[in-house]
């Protein structure tokens, strides 16, 4: 059966996570080191990134029910982060605390906007802190990479992270342009997606569950591999011509689902 982290759980792994990231960032050379999956940034760049995303996050979440995103002064004074290292990391550290404080005050069920609000997953605030974990996570990979020694994401976050992936991030209602098509995603760990892709958009289950049975139609396409690996597959950090997933069936439908932007 598939164990759903609750809220609490999600606070947990954002204080994980946030402090993991802050310790990579403490361990690199120099701010001016290049991302290899940001090629264009730097790790001070990086940092900011994601320190400006979790502050737009906390302002989302304070602001409760909503049309529209907060006004971008309500997250970004327009200072920008600090350059000095030692001053980055508390500025990171503000930004975390924001998040977390403004989700704890809100709890899990409060009305709020957002972005996904034609996928399969709510609109609230605990849906938000489910976001941030693997937001968080693959960031902080990407500075793990940076200074050289990337770890896999914890299962707890991965396993969690890809289901939010399928159910957030892949579901629409927006029509799939290509031929209709059902993909299968496997964790060695023991969990399995399918995602359905139509003319009604994109539909994500969890195999292996009674309400998940669709019928006995096989895959066009599936992937197979650890709950990291398939959540940094999807975030673009493992291509899909990698050896490190077991790709088989029609492996172009990956690429459209790659190149697919609902929102265009």
């Amino acid at each position: 059966m598939h164990k759903i982290l609750t809220f609490s759980d999600h606070l947990r792994l954002i204080d994980e996570r946030s402090t993991a990231f802050r310790a990579a960032v403490a361990a690199a050379p120099n701010l001016d080191v290049p991302v290899p999956t940001h090629p264009a940034r730097t790790l001070f760049d990086l940092v900011q990134h994601v320190g400006l995303g979790r502050r737009k996050a906390a302002a989302v979440v304070a602001a409760g029910p909503a049309d529209a995103p907060p006004e971008e002064s309500a997250w970004d004074d327009g200072m920008g982060a600090p350059r000095e290292r030692e001053a980055l990391l508390a500025w990171w550290t503000e930004s975390v605390e924001r998040l977390t404080s403004a989700l704890r005050e809100a709890g899990p069920d409060r009305g709020c906007w957002t972005w996904w609000g034609d996928s399969q997953s709510p609109e609230t605030s605990g849906a938000w802190a489910r976001r941030q974990v693997p937001e968080i996570a693959v960031h902080t990979y990407d500075v793990q990479l940076t200074v050289g020694d990337p770890e896999p994401l914890p299962d707890e976050v991965a396993l969690d992270g890809f289901d939010d992936c399928q159910f957030t991030l892949c579901s629409t209602d927006v029509a799939w342009p290509h031929e209709p098509a059902v993909v299968d995603y496997h964790a060695t760990e023991g969990r399995s997606w399918r995602l359905r892709l139509s003319r009604d958009g994109a539909r994500a289950a969890r195999l292996g569950e009674p309400a998940a049975s669709e019928g006995p139609d096989t895959a066009d396409a599936s992937a197979w591999g650890t709950a990291s690996d398939l959540v940094l597959f999807f975030y673009g950090r493992i291509p899909p011509d990698s050896l490190i997933l077991k790709l088989d069936g029609d492996r172009r439908i990956f690429d459209q689902l790659i190149a697919w932007d609902p929102s265009v």
